[in-house]
């Protein structure tokens, strides 16, 4: 299946260390989050549109800091109103978005150039964003640890 998420063409990012040894670049990652992402943990303000066919809604910056473990450099944020930033990363001279097909169509729109820097402090001062965070990351080592078994 071809990727749908910004980047997907030129994000060739090196793991950093060997948390996921099945996830050898942000294609392998997205591939894996897709059997995992879910309403759980999508954030509470966007549960009501998530779904099956658009598991990227409301993911971002959990997704974007579980990314930056494993391929290093930067969360970046596209500023959407009201406080709000929608989370990508640049890595390895590489800038790719895992969850940017959320915005259909209006993904075309997203500028991914001069935007701030994100840190995961800011992020997970929210409780609830942390926990979303570690039930991610829970589900992905869960995930390795059953590829590493053979099942």
């Amino acid at each position: 299946m071809t990727p749908k998420f910004y980047g997907w063409q030129t994000a060739v990012s090196k793991p950093i260390n060997n948390l996921y040894p099945s996830i050898k670049s942000p294609v392998d990652l997205y591939n894996a989050l897709l059997e995992i992402w879910c309403e759980d943990t999508c954030a509470p303000r966007l549960r009501s549109e998530w779904s099956r066919d658009n598991p990227t809604k409301g993911q971002c910056s959990i997704t974007a800091f579980l990314a930056q473990d494993i391929f290093g450099g930067r969360v970046y944020g596209i500023p959407l109103g009201n406080g709000n930033f929608h989370c990508y990363n640049e890595a390895d001279g590489c800038t790719f978005d895992l969850t940017s097909e959320q915005f259909g169509e209006r993904a075309k729109t997203l500028v991914y150039e001069n935007n701030p820097g994100q840190s995961r402090e800011t992020h997970f001062a929210k409780e609830e964003k942390r926990q979303r965070y570690e039930y991610l990351r829970r589900e992905l080592d869960k995930r390795e640890k059953r590829l590493s078994m053979g099942r």
